[in-house]
């Protein structure tokens, strides 16, 4: 008869495990300086200096800003999942509270919860700055580009505790990003229009989360009421996070092997 510890069972879901990571997530982030400025000040200062580049053609600013504004969030969220992800389990932390009544679930749950609502907080000063300070020029709500912004937020923690898993140390978790993130940078639509692009390329980009992200903030930019086209984007930017977040508890590890 084997003696399987009781983290190797399945642990149902629970709320208080889950907001008991949270908490103490947003615990080690709050003794972070450097952490919590690349999540809170990093993407307000490319904003604003994204805005004085383009000083002389607002115009430009208005076309790109929106978007930008949805892949900062992006990005910042997943260097900083992957790389915090990855430290708790080379550090043995991983380890020790599986060794707990602490199924998988929990932790992915209270990892997305934590930076999720960092994440709010992120969002809502990148869109205050973005609309009402640097003149960003939105015909739609100001809301719904932070219900967009925040989703790709929670896209970006989803991503990084997905990849994560597949790295043995914090160097390895930062190369994932030109074979993550930059791919769908590209092919966003940000550049360039993706209808425009390559039929392989656009094919490409039809299946990038990234791409509807973009074109997410595009309609609240163009148009005054909620589309259905809005309403697709924000739908499939929510599932792909849903999706890869299951996949992240599918595939943790307790340690690098």
């Amino acid at each position: 008869m084997s003696t399987t510890a009781p983290a190797s069972t399945a642990q149902p879901l629970s709320p208080a495990r889950t907001v008991a990571t949270a908490a103490r997530v947003l615990r080690q982030l709050r003794h972070d300086p450097r952490t919590i400025a690349l999540l809170l000040i990093v993407p307000v200062l490319m904003i604003t200096l994204l805005r004085y580049v383009f000083d002389g053609s607002p115009q430009t600013f208005d076309a790109i800003g929106a978007s930008l504004l949805g892949i900062f969030p992006l990005i910042t969220m997943f260097l900083v999942t992957s790389i915090a992800t990855l430290r708790e389990r080379t550090s043995g932390t991983l380890e020790r509270l599986l060794a707990m009544p602490l199924g998988k679930g929990d932790l992915i749950a209270g990892y997305a919860l934590a930076f999720g609502a960092v994440a709010v907080v992120q969002s809502l000063l990148a869109t205050a700055l973005s609309v009402w300070v640097l003149g960003l020029d939105v015909v739609g709500s100001p809301w719904l580009l932070l219900l967009v912004a925040l989703l790709d937020a929670l896209l970006g923690t989803a991503l990084g505790l997905f990849v994560s898993a597949f790295a043995a140390s914090e160097f390895q978790a930062v190369q994932f990003m030109p074979a993550v993130i930059f791919p769908q940078l590209l092919l966003c639509g940000l550049f360039t229009p993706r209808d425009q692009m390559h039929p392989v390329l656009e094919a490409i980009s039809n299946v990038m989360p990234m791409s509807y992200a973009v074109d997410g903030m595009n309609e609240v930019l163009t148009h005054t009421d909620i589309t259905a086209a809005f309403f697709r984007d924000i739908v499939i930017v929510a599932g792909s996070a849903l999706l890869v977040l299951c996949l992240g508890a599918a595939t943790l590890r307790r340690r690098t092997t």
